[in-house]
């Protein structure tokens, strides 16, 4: 596996390199649009200048990447849980210190947005959830955390992927959680509380908005509704529950899926023989009955783990060759969704979710998170290929919120030890003091050790580390690129993107 290999980067590369790429505007008209950047290091990083990532002045690529020219297409990126912390852990290992990622460090126009979420009082609070987060560039209102669709009263608010639908466009979510999770969800329901999956679940939570009492319905049920021309994702399990109102009651929403249409795919094979989805005849991927299989392994970071020698990653052996990539959905759903009807005339609309950086950063699995980066950078690349060919998509990357692991200094054994002595403090507290998370280290690409701690608990095998009320990295390549640039909220980014395919939000 790559992250395995040693990487020794010796190109002298930069980042004002610009390729002129044809780019054709929504009025047919011709855009010159400068290329992606490359951010590894020139070479020896023990060299004076060896660990420049910059070849000189970049005004001219900058410049070069601004476009206020209307996009055809979007395809909007989310790494969940991806805070700086995470993309430099990740990068570290699987690049090295002077490397960079192919995808996630080649957009070339970058800024931060900010992710707080709200009380139902309307007081900000400053940790988000992935529901409030995601509702906040779904739809452009913040909410409260665990709602999804809908404002602080409980107004529902119509969302991105469901006004490019109603206005022509073709539409895609891409996950590797279950379809059904907050941010996969949040481009197609409305609902007060993220966890009410299917009907059984409504019975418990939400009992006022179910089909019976007039409501929406589950979650699943308002993601068939919706109808986006390809759903990809985990969460078939779901699909078991039967409907208990409506057109369809007393059937499983998997029989209500093929009933209404969708074509229902449950392996990378069946998904590889995919040659159409549109909302004739949409394509539903359930990969796995809850989330998808993550792509490496290793063991957990835990108290004291500093004290176990450094370790490398592996592949993870659930991860067969049935479930498809991440990439792999990527790339089948760009082909699908350029190809459609929808999509050649008018665009597309796309959302991929690396779902589990957030869901291993919370089991203190450095190697999960790692691994799950690695593969959210490998779609990113697919989404730029098609975007540098295309020219005329929008490629945005981004996050939800923050989360807890961080790069923390390296103490051998003697170190403590000399700080005990010097402090008077017993061997045990120092530890304590110095290491008060947990801990692993990894052996990174410069076959170096790096010291990966979690810091919000302290408890071992439980997912109970938290997220951060950190703002978070936001990029992206193509026309309207330069509106991400600076200090934003999360909610300017869903009229940054209605806005840039010509989104009317007020239409009905």
């Amino acid at each position: 596996m790559a992250a395995s290999r040693y990487v020794r980067v010796t190109a002298i590369i930069g980042a004002v390199v610009v390729l002129p790429l044809a780019a054709c505007g929504g009025t047919g008209q011709k855009n010159s649009v400068g290329d992606t950047v490359s951010r590894a290091a020139h070479g020896d990083i023990t060299t004076p200048g060896g660990a420049r990532r910059l070849s000189g002045d970049q005004s001219k690529s900058l410049s070069a990447n601004i476009s206020d020219a209307k996009a055809k297409n979007i395809i909007l990126l989310i790494g969940d849980g991806m805070g700086d912390s995470e993309i430099t852990i990740a990068r570290n290992y699987e690049k090295g210190a002077a490397g960079a990622f192919d995808g996630i460090d080649a957009l070339p126009l970058t800024g931060q947005y900010t992710t707080y979420a709200l009380h139902k009082d309307g007081k900000p609070n400053y940790v988000t959830d992935s529901a409030a987060s995601a509702t906040g560039w779904s739809t452009g209102v913040k909410t409260y955390n665990g709602a999804l669709g809908i404002d602080i009263k409980g107004a529902k608010h119509g969302t991105i992927l469901e006004m490019a639908k109603a206005q022509g466009f073709a539409t895609g979510d891409v996950t590797t959680s279950e379809i059904q999770d907050a941010t996969p969800a949040a481009l197609f329901s409305h609902i007060s509380e993220r966890d009410c999956y299917g009907p059984e679940e409504m019975a418990q939570d939400c009992k006022a908005e179910t089909l019976e009492n007039g409501g929406p319905g589950s979650v699943t049920e308002q993601m068939l509704t919706a109808r986006p021309d390809i759903t990809l994702g985990g969460g078939f399990e779901t699909f078991k529950q039967t409907a208990t109102a409506g057109d369809y009651k007393g059937k499983t929403l998997e029989v209500q899926a093929k009933e209404r249409g969708y074509q229902i795919v449950r392996t990378a094979t069946e998904l590889a023989a995919v040659t159409k989805a549109d909302k004739d005849s949409p394509v539903l991927g359930l990969f796995s009955d809850g989330n998808m299989p993550v792509s490496w392994t290793g063991g957990p970071a835990v108290r004291q783990g500093y004290l176990q020698p450094a370790s490398k990653c592996t592949d993870n052996p659930k991860h067969t060759a049935d479930v498809p990539k991440l990439a792999d959905m990527t790339q089948k759903a760009i082909d699908v969704l350029s190809t459609n009807q929808a999509g050649k005339d008018k665009g597309f609309f796309l959302q991929v979710e690396g779902a589990s950086i957030d869901k291993r950063d919370h089991a203190a699995d450095p190697c999960g998170q790692i691994g799950e980066t690695v593969d959210l950078d490998a779609a990113v690349s697919k989404a730029l290929d098609f975007a540098r060919k295309d020219g005329n998509t929008l490629v945005i990357l981004t996050a939800d919120h923050g989360h807890t692991s961080q790069i923390v200094e390296e103490y051998s054994e003697d170190d403590l030890r000399a700080l005990s002595e010097d402090s008077k403090q017993p061997i045990e507290r120092v530890r304590d003091v110095m290491y008060p998370g947990l801990t692993r280290v990894l052996t990174t690409a410069d076959n170096a050790p790096m010291v990966v701690s979690y810091g919000t608990s302290a408890d071992v095998g439980v997912e109970d580390e938290t997220h951060t009320g950190t703002q978070v990295r936001l990029a992206a390549y193509g026309p309207r690129a330069g509106n991400v640039a600076g200090l934003t909220d999360q909610t300017d980014l869903f009229v940054t993107m209605t806005d840039a395919l010509g989104i009317d939000r007020n239409a009905k």
